[in-house]
C-alpha cells in the first residue's frame, strides 16, 4: 500500500474510533472473520442495567480496513443485527420505563457520526414479557432492518410497578 494512503487510512480510522462512543455496557464475546478483507461478525454480551439476570447477544457486521480502502466508502456500515435474550440469573426488575415506546439501554457507534446499533427494551403489561429491540438509528433515511428477541417474565418475578 502506498505510503501516503497508508497514513490517510490511518487517520481516518484513528478518527472513527476517537468519534465512535465507547460502550461500556457491552463486553465482545466472539468474533468471526467472513473474508479474506476483514469483514467480520462481531458478537457481543449486553447485560441490562436495570433488569438484572437479563443478558442480551448482539451480533453485526464490522467492515475492514481493507474492504474500506478497496470500496472507498469508508463511513458506510450495513444495518443488519441479530438480537437474543435470555434469563441469565434470578430476575431482578429495577425502576424501568413501561412506556410503549421503551427505554433505550444499549447503543454504540456504527459510523462517524450518523449511524448507531441500538437496542431498546419495551415492557408488554398484558402478556408479562420484557421485549428486547435492536436496529439501526441514522440521522435520515432510517432502516427497516431490526431483529427482536422477548424475556417472559414467569413464577416469582413480579411484574413492573406502574409509575
Amino acid at each position: 500500500m502506498h505510503h501516503a494512503l497508508r497514513k490517510t487510512a490511518a487517520a481516518i480510522l484513528g478518527v472513527t474510533m476517537l468519534a465512535a462512543p465507547a460502550s461500556v455496557a457491552a463486553e465482545e464475546v466472539g468474533e468471526v472473520g467472513v473474508d479474506w478483507l476483514g469483514n467480520d461478525i462481531k458478537i457481543e454480551a449486553v447485560a441490562d442495567p436495570e433488569v438484572k439476570g437479563v443478558t442480551c447477544h448482539v451480533a453485526y457486521f464490522d467492515r475492514g480496513l481493507i474492504d474500506r480502502l478497496q470500496k472507498g466508502n469508508w463511513f458506510e456500515d450495513p444495518s443488519n443485527s441479530s438480537i437474543a435474550c435470555r434469563q441469565t440469573g434470578p430476575i431482578e426488575i429495577g425502576d424501568i420505563d413501561l412506556d410503549e415506546d421503551g427505554e433505550e439501554i444499549f447503543k454504540s457507534g456504527r459510523s462517524l457520526i450518523w449511524k448507531k446499533l441500538v437496542v431498546k427494551r419495551i415492557y408488554d403489561r398484558s402478556n408479562n414479557t420484557l421485549i428486547y429491540l435492536s436496529h439501526s438509528r441514522q440521522v435520515q433515511e432510517g432502516s427497516a432492518k431490526m431483529s427482536i428477541s422477548t424475556v417472559p417474565l414467569y413464577g416469582e418475578v413480579e411484574p413492573p410497578v406502574t409509575r
